[in-house]
């Protein structure tokens, strides 16, 4: 690590210390030439799939997204914001592990309705009202019914 100041090569670590819940490492450091303390902050790169919509076109995964349109399925539904917050680790999680670096809206709308179903029964209709898309009352009852079950 370079010093800021002096840009000296040489630096070494005062203090270590854990934030963000054990998701990043802060470090204090000292540069060996100047003698002047400075600050790190180090967190795990993680690549995030790329998701492939329904036109075929690419788009990052984003959390924010998936997180809001999941907030809204759980509007005014007595789900915690932690309970949520764990489901949105769990679907990036299980996106990034496909492994390819590319993930179907379609397999990442099943997750979603997954969660959503194990979460809340009335937040997995909201949320498959809208995603299915569906044409009928049929289909939709038949999405109410697998709620139930």
């Amino acid at each position: 690590m370079h010093c800021p100041y002096c840009a000296h090569g040489e630096t070494r670590v005062v203090d270590t210390r854990l934030r963000e819940a054990g998701k990043a490492v802060r470090r204090r450091r000292s540069c060996e030439c100047c003698g002047r303390r400075f600050s790190t902050v180090e967190r795990p790169d993680i690549r995030l799939p790329m998701v492939i919509k329904k036109d075929g076109s690419r788009q990052s995964f984003d959390t924010d997204k998936l997180r809001r349109g999941m907030a809204r399925a759980l509007e005014k539904r007595p789900v915690s914001a932690e309970a949520l917050e764990q489901a949105v680790q769990r679907i990036a999680q299980h996106a990034c592990e496909t492994g390819d670096g590319e993930i179907a809206v379609d397999a990442l709308g099943a997750l979603v309705m997954d969660e959503l179903r194990e979460m809340d029964g009335v937040a997995y209709v909201r949320f498959a009202s809208v995603y299915r898309d569906f044409k009928d009352v049929d289909a939709f009852l038949a999405a109410v019914k697998s709620a139930i079950d």
